[in-house]
This record gives C-alpha cells, sequence and structure tokens, in this order.
C-alpha cells in the first residue's frame, strides 16, 4: 500500500493519457462559469477565449501581433475620453502597449536585438529625438499630459519601427503590412463613400462623413494619399505577377476615387508635390540644380513678396464642391476660416516658442496652453477663447511650442535622414522589388511630411502606424535587402575564410 501512495508517476504520460479528459473538465468549467455570470448579467467571460489566444501569440508569436494590429487600425475607434482631453484607439493602441511591455521584457531578460539597427543613422536620430520628448516631459508645464505622450509614442516607435526592421528582413511582410493596412482602409472607404452618397456628395459632408473611423478629412486624406504611390507602384512595376498587379489597380483607383471625394486639398497639394519629385528621380535631375531652382524661388519671393500678399489677400473663394474652385481656396488668406484658423494656430505657436525657445511647454501641451497666445485680430469665426480645439496644425511649427527648437530640427532631421536612406536604396539595390519599394515608400512618407507642414496627426494610430512602419521599410531593406542573395552568401564564406 505505501508503494502504491508513493508511486512516481511521469506527469508527461499521463498528460498525453488523459488530455481529452482534461479538455472536457476545462470546457465544462469554462461554460457553467460563463452561465453563471451571464445569469449575473456580467458576459466579460466570453471574451476568455481570445483572450488566452492573444496571450498565446504575444509570447510565441509577436510578429502577428504586430500584422494584426495593423490590420486593425483603419477600424479603430477613439472611444474614452478622459478629463485631459486625450483618448485612446481601441483595439490598437492597448495591444501596441502589450507589444511594448513584451518588448522590454525580452530586451531585459535576453538583450539578442540586432545592434545594426540600434546603430542606424535612422535609429540613432529616432532615439535622440525620444530622449529629448523624456527631457521635455521633465520641464514641461503639464508633465501629466506629456508623459502620457510620450508614452503613446514610444507604443507607436517600438512596436512599428523597432520591432518592424526584423520583421521586414522577409520583402512579404512588406507586402503583408501594405495589404493589411488597405484592405480594411477600402473598407472604410466604401462606407464613406456610402455616406457621402446619400449626402449628394456635400463639400461640408465630405469633412466628416470618414467618421468615426477617421476624426475628420484631414487625416484620411493624408493616409489616402500616403498609399497612392505605394499602389501605383504595384500596379505598374513588372516586379510583381500578373495578379498582384490586378487587384493592386483596383486599390489604387479606390484611393484616388476616395482622396477626391476628400476635399483634403494638403492631401492633393502632397501627392502633386510626390508626382513631381518622382519624375526629378526617373529624370535623374542633379541636386545642385533642385537647390538652385529652390534658392530661385525664396528670391523671387522675397523680392515680390507684397505684390505676392496682395494678391493672396484678393482671393476670396472660399471652399467649394468644385474642384477647381476648391483647389484655388487653398491660397485664400483672407476670407477662409480653415486657413486664418492655421495661420492663428501657428502665430499662437510661435509666440509660445519665443516664451520657451529650448524646453518649450512640453510634449502634448499646445492645445492646453495656446489660448493666452492668441490675438483678437488673428482670431476666427472658428477660434476659441479657451483655446480648447485641438493641436497647431504642423508636423514643424507644433514640436517648436512643444518641445522648443531642438525638437523641430530633431523632426526635420528625420525626415531628412528618411529621404536620404530611400534614395539611397533606390540607386544601390541589386534587385528590383527592392528599388521599387524604397522609391514607392518614400515618396508616400514624402506625401505625409509635406501634408505635415499644413496638419500634424502622429500623436494617432492611423498616421502613427503607417508612418513609423514605412521607415522600419526602408532602414530594414538598407540592413538586409540591398545586396542580392547569391552575392550576400559569397561574402559570407569569404568572412569565414
Amino acid at each position: 500500500m505505501r508503494n502504491f501512495l508513493f508511486k512516481k508517476y511521469d506527469s508527461g504520460e499521463w498528460l498525453e493519457k488523459n488530455k481529452l479528459l482534461i479538455v472536457y473538465i476545462i470546457s465544462l468549467a469554462y461554460i457553467a462559469l460563463n452561465a453563471y455570470l451571464i445569469v449575473k448579467d456580467n458576459y466579460w467571460a466570453l471574451a476568455l477565449p481570445l483572450f488566452l489566444v492573444i496571450l498565446w501569440y504575444y509570447i510565441y508569436r509577436l510578429d502577428v501581433i504586430i500584422l494584426l494590429i495593423v490590420g486593425l487600425t483603419p477600424l479603430a475607434l477613439n472611444v474614452v475620453e478622459f478629463e485631459l482631453g486625450a483618448g485612446i484607439s481601441i483595439p490598437t493602441e492597448p495591444l501596441l502597449f502589450g507589444v511594448l511591455v513584451i518588448f522590454v521584457l525580452k530586451l531585459f531578460y535576453h538583450n539578442d536585438f540586432d545592434p545594426k539597427i540600434w546603430r542606424h543613422p535612422m535609429s540613432v536620430v529616432i532615439l535622440i529625438q525620444l530622449g529629448w520628448l523624456l527631457l521635455t516631459s521633465i520641464t514641461s508645464q503639464v508633465p501629466l499630459v506629456s508623459f502620457k505622450y510620450l508614452l503613446s509614442r514610444l507604443w507607436f516607435v517600438i512596436p512599428m519601427f523597432f520591432m518592424a526592421i526584423p520583421l521586414f528582413k522577409n520583402l512579404k511582410n512588406i507586402r503583408r503590412f501594405i495589404w493589411l493596412y488597405a484592405v480594411p482602409l477600402a473598407g472604410v472607404i466604401f462606407y464613406t463613400l456610402y455616406q457621402h452618397y446619400k449626402l449628394g456628395f456635400d463639400e461640408e459632408a465630405g469633412h466628416w462623413v470618414m467618421s468615426p473611423f477617421f476624426n475628420d478629412h484631414t487625416v484620411y486624406g493624408a493616409i489616402l494619399a500616403m498609399f497612392v504611390p505605394v499602389f501605383t507602384a504595384f500596379s505598374f512595376s513588372k516586379a510583381y505577377s500578373k495578379t498582384h498587379r490586378f487587384f493592386s489597380f483596383i486599390i489604387l483607383a479606390i484611393l484616388l476615387v476616395a482622396l477626391f471625394f476628400s476635399y483634403c486639398r494638403a492631401a492633393w497639394v502632397s501627392l502633386a508635390a510626390a508626382l513631381i519629385i518622382y519624375f526629378i528621380v526617373l529624370f535623374k535631375i542633379r541636386f545642385k540644380w533642385i537647390a538652385v531652382g529652390l534658392v530661385g524661388l525664396v528670391m523671387v519671393f522675397y523680392v515680390f513678396q507684397n505684390e505676392i500678399f496682395d494678391v493672396l489677400e484678393r482671393n476670396k473663394q472660399g471652399t467649394s464642391g468644385n474642384f477647381i474652385e476648391h483647389v484655388q481656396s487653398i491660397s485664400n488668406i483672407s476670407t477662409d476660416a480653415s486657413n486664418l484658423e492655421r495661420i492663428n494656430r501657428w502665430q499662437s505657436a510661435i509666440r509660445m516658442y519665443k516664451d520657451r525657445p529650448v524646453f518649450g511647454f512640453g510634449p502634448g501641451t499646445y492645445q492646453f496652453e495656446y489660448a493666452p497666445y492668441q490675438l483678437s485680430q488673428e482670431k476666427t469665426e472658428i477660434s476659441t477663447n479657451a483655446g480648447d480645439r485641438g493641436n497647431a496644425h504642423s508636423e514643424y511649427i507644433g514640436p517648436l511650442a512643444e518641445t522648443g527648437l531642438p525638437g523641430m530640427l530633431l523632426v526635420i532631421t528625420i525626415v531628412i535622414t528618411m529621404i536620404v536612406v530611400g534614395m539611397n536604396n533606390y540607386r544601390k539595390a541589386e534587385s528590383r522589388e527592392v528599388k521599387v519599394l524604397s522609391l514607392a515608400v518614400t515618396l508616400g512618407l514624402i506625401t505625409y511630411f509635406l501634408h505635415g507642414l499644413m496638419n500634424n496627426f502622429l500623436d494617432t494610430d492611423k498616421a502613427s502606424i503607417p508612418v513609423w512602419g514605412f521607415i522600419a521599410m526602408l532602414v530594414s531593406m538598407n540592413l538586409y535587402s540591398l545586396k542580392s542573395a547569391a552575392k550576400e552568401k559569397e561574402e559570407e564564406k569569404k568572412e569565414e575564410n
């Protein structure tokens, strides 16, 4: 009897023999728990299986979680509002926070992250910017807001830039990333166009019919413009199969129709500028001639600035459903409320910068601090005395007010470095697909950062996820994909010998 009671069993063997019984027991327990909770009007346990599946992927397949987040982003909803005026996008931002936590834990326990990624110039600039955001959060006028802003920047940058770089070693994952964002975006476009159709494609309605998926037409237009160069490349490059090109062309057509009906003037201008840059690259126009042209334009503006402003002030064309008239309204700085309010925000930001030129008022604080810096003669019909209607409407002037001159210079440095990396990839890549992707992704990013002269969205998941993801694509191709596979093998053999 003693031997029987104290007999050692092989737990693995016991589990193997009784695994079906264990499944039945767990299933019955879960059903009983659910039944009890439902009777009590509590339904949280229904999500338990999904939670366990996601937890498994967090532990063993973090790449799947990152791609899942990308696919959910266009459909995510900003549903939680806090007293500080901030919100959280569900489900993407909680999922991103989970990825950030896992990354930090893995880095702490394993520290096997490729050091080449940390040393890349793009990574170095981004890390310096994050460090500056930390410092200016400490000196912030509203530290709680600034540290929340810093945390949200981390959960965008870490998963979608640093963790995406090794993921994009496989070029298939670059294509997956793009398609996973584009397909649900197409669903949002159909929803938006249907809502717009019911309202007769009215220009005013075009500002909000994409709600609740996008806050307004400006961020919607920015993302549409950003994906147009990529799907143009997919549609016409022989680096891809006929099937891939066919479906890419369908998405491209959908994007262009949506962009037209977005009535987003900045998006149209940014796409036109990207097209000009494409022809500059295509015809290999030297940088010195581009520089001469830009200097010439600046000199003409300086000499004739009074005449130019006189012309602009005489432009009374407001926003319109007519395409030509709507384009003309871009330069209306006399009666167009949107343009005038943008100028009001920029002027307020510049005055804020003059008060705190080095550290700024703190990341994310502009909307809480700009009210006293408005001048009565610059206010518009959409201004408020409280100054509680959003940000500085610029990816460059906003950081100038919030993080001082160093903050704005770091943003400009990120943009310049991104373009340099993208163009180097295009020139040096031996693979046709890498050339095509590098140029298309760079042009897509250029549309965003040109649009960023007029608006800023990097504090939202809709823009941050594709922007940081696209930058990660350029860095990954720069590190891992410029040389052909055969050439890499030859170099590895030489190193071994």
